[in-house]
């Protein structure tokens, strides 16, 4: 279990680096604390999840899918409602000479959680190299001893603000649904320039606080080496899987359906995955029995940012 302090430490930053105009934590000694609960927040995670459980917020478009489809033929069929996929296939799909081009390249993805997203591009181009790096060294463990395959698919622990990989080592570096939890994203943007190839990509995932959004502008700005190309905002799609992942029937819903927990317990579990997975983004409210339970204080809030907008962004190492 996690320690309450730890808890706190995590929320308290994260919330922070979404909320505040400075987009960053105070000191070394409070970044050092925050990275330290993240890793074990994510940790436990990592030895919680079960394969085909959700690992993002996810992604809907039926023409990606039906592409999908047309590159592994029964995707759709087992242990998947596709949404989390289609976020990973939309990193390499968008970018220039997309998926094709990224055939005997070396493709890092940094904040690679379980490993579940690169596993999938790896049968997508089984030809490339890739390399997955995230903060958490149990996530990163169980990556390694269920899905690494040599040098076409391993598993690294390691800092985004710190990457431990020389310069110019990398063809193109994805960054899915995890800098909103960096303490410094200058930092990390800085580290993506510095290992990527002259002409390398970079393709940016992530859900945006109106000042996170603004921070990630100036940041743009003023930051060499990176070219960027395109900012597409794809919240819409985002809050399409987000809403029929939670739908009624939906492969989420069967299966904690089929987990032994009376009526209540299940509510609140659903109520937690929801609030976690994106679902206040999408529109929904949590039952007036949690938010009673809130007010109580027999239920400690479940809370969620002020997300405004869900972007995916592509530069080119200049």
């Amino acid at each position: 279990m996690i320690e309450p302090g730890v808890a706190t430490a995590f929320t308290d930053g994260i919330t922070h680096i979404n909320l505040d105009e400075s987009s960053t934590l105070d000191g070394e000694q409070q970044i050092a604390t925050f990275k330290s609960a993240s890793a074990s927040i994510y940790d436990l995670s990592a030895s919680m999840t079960v394969k085909g459980e959700l690992w993002n917020w996810g992604h809907h478009n039926p023409e990606h899918l039906a592409e999908i489809e047309a590159r592994l033929p029964g995707f759709s069929t087992y242990g998947t409602d596709t949404f989390s996929e289609q976020s990973y296939y939309l990193a390499l799909r968008d970018i220039p000479k997309g998926l094709e081009g990224c055939a005997g390249k070396a493709i890092l993805e940094v904040g690679c959680g379980v490993g579940e997203g690169l596993n999938f591009l790896s049968r997508l181009v089984p030809d490339a190299r890739m390399t997955g790096l995230d903060l958490a060294p149990k996530a990163v463990a169980r990556a390694n001893a269920t899905l690494a395959r040599g040098d076409e698919l391993r598993f690294v622990q390691g800092d985004a603000e710190a990457l431990p990989f020389e310069d110019a080592s990398v063809d193109v570096l994805i960054n899915v649904e995890s800098s909103h939890a960096y303490p410094n994203l200058k930092g990390f943007l800085q580290e993506a320039a510095r290992v990527l190839r002259p002409g390398g990509v970079l393709s940016h995932i992530d859900v945006y606080t109106t000042q996170r959004l603004r921070a990630m502008r100036a940041i743009q700005a003023e930051l060499p080496g990176l070219e960027w190309i395109s900012d597409n905002d794809i919240s819409d799609q985002v809050r399409a899987a987000v809403r029929q992942r939670m739908a009624p029937g939906s492969r989420f819903r069967r299966n904690l359906d089929k987990q032994r927990m009376n009526r209540f317990v299940r509510m609140l579990a659903t109520n937690n995955l929801v609030m976690t997975f994106g679902g206040p983004f999408a529109g929904y409210r949590e039952p007036a029995v949690v938010k009673l339970l809130n007010r109580l204080k027999v239920l400690p809030p479940a809370g969620s940012l002020p997300m405004r907008s869900y972007r995916h962004q592509v530069a080119v190492r200049s």
